[in-house]
Formats: structure tokens, sequence, C-alpha cells
């Protein structure tokens, strides 16, 4: 049995608890499918809640209870198992935010990783009208492969009127495994001034120092 899934009843019912709890406070957040959650997860879960309380009441643990608890265990793991892949895979979920939810990575993804010691460099292109595309590579490298470990950049960005003062003033914030990212505005939103900078996140979601402060106007 994989380290995601607790051998104890009891330890895997404080376990889904946590990831479920988490999922359900980031789904717009890590981009989530809602509808996948709702019509697949969340079923089997409330079959567990049932089942398991059930088992805990000495007045209604019977053989027939603890054999549908058995069910409904292998039932919601199966399904926990399979969000435990979907949040792996997903890019806008940090490897800290996975710990924190007691998901094991995958052994080749336990390598140390040290933190980026740089920023990235980038480009702006314009050419396509309503969008900005970030072009971001290692700082002082001329291709466009990431740094060992990194797994992509976190942008933050926002569209001012005057200079941010510091990063903070950009509200905006994506995260981008693959170079360009794109930033698409409103047609209302041409010819406005779009401040942005970017820092590497590695697989263990430590974060770089920020880049400078760059502008582009919104074609």
């Amino acid at each position: 049995m994989d380290k995601t899934i607790p051998r104890k009843d009891v330890d895997f019912d404080v376990r889904q608890q946590i990831v479920s709890e988490t999922v359900q406070a980031n789904v717009q957040a890590w981009n989530l499918d809602a509808d996948w959650l709702n019509a697949e997860f969340y079923p089997k879960k409330a079959a567990w809640d049932s089942a398991w309380e059930a088992y805990l009441n000495p007045q209604t643990r019977t053989q027939v209870i603890t054999f549908v608890k058995q069910n409904a265990r292998r039932d919601f793991q199966l399904k926990l198992r399979q969000l435990a892949q979907l949040l792996i895979h997903n890019p806008r979920v940090s490897a800290v935010e996975l710990a924190a939810m007691g998901i094991a990575l995958p052994s080749h993804s336990r390598t140390p990783a040290q933190p980026a010691d740089s920023y990235p460099d980038f480009t702006v292109d314009s050419s396509v009208i309503r969008c900005l595309k970030l072009y971001f590579l290692a700082h002082g490298r001329t291709n466009r492969a990431k740094p060992r470990h990194m797994r992509g950049v976190e942008v933050r960005w926002a569209i001012l009127g005057a200079p941010p003062a510091s990063v903070e003033d950009l509200t905006h914030s994506a995260f981008a495994t693959r170079t360009p990212f794109a930033l698409e505005f409103d047609e209302n939103e041409r010819g406005r001034t779009v401040y942005f900078c970017l820092r590497w996140e590695n697989t263990r979601g430590e974060k770089g120092p920020w880049s400078e402060i760059g502008s582009a106007i919104i074609p």
C-alpha cells in the first residue's frame, strides 16, 4: 500500500478528511474538475463517512456494517488515489501543498532540489492584439530550457496607471510550466500598461528571487 493511503482505518479517515477539505477549499485556485469531484469523488467519500460512523458505534457495529465499511473504503481509496495523481501532476499544486496533505511524490520526484538562486530573464511579444506573450528563460542563457529542478515560474502582474513601488502592488498571480506564458485582455484594456515580474519555483515548491519589474502596452 502506498504512503498516500494509510493502512489503518483511523489513519485513513484522518488523511482523507485533510485531502478532502484542502481540495474543497482550492477547487478554483487549482483549476480542478468540479464535475468529476461531484460525480465520482464526493459520493464515495459520503459512503465511507456513513459506513465509518456506523462502524465506530458499538451499537450499530455488526458483521454487515463491517462488510459495508470495507467495501466503502475500497471504493473510496481508489478515488482518493486518482485524486492524488491529479494533484501530483497539477502544476498549480506545489510540493509543499502536496506534503501538507500527506500525498507522497513519486520516487523520481524526490531528488534533492535547491531553490533557484537567480531570476528568469524574459522577453515580451505583443504582435497579437489583446495578448502579451512572456518568453522566459534562465538568467544569462540563450536557450529556453528550464534550470534543473525548476518546475516553472510564478508570474505576478497588474494593469496600473503608474510604475509599482514593489512586487506587492502586482495583485494578479499565475503559474507557467512552459514558455511562453500568455496574458489575454479585454478590448477596453488595449493601450493600458501592464507591469509584471517572474520568479522560479522548484519541484519542492521553493521560490527564487523576483526578476526586475517589466512593463508592456496592451496591443
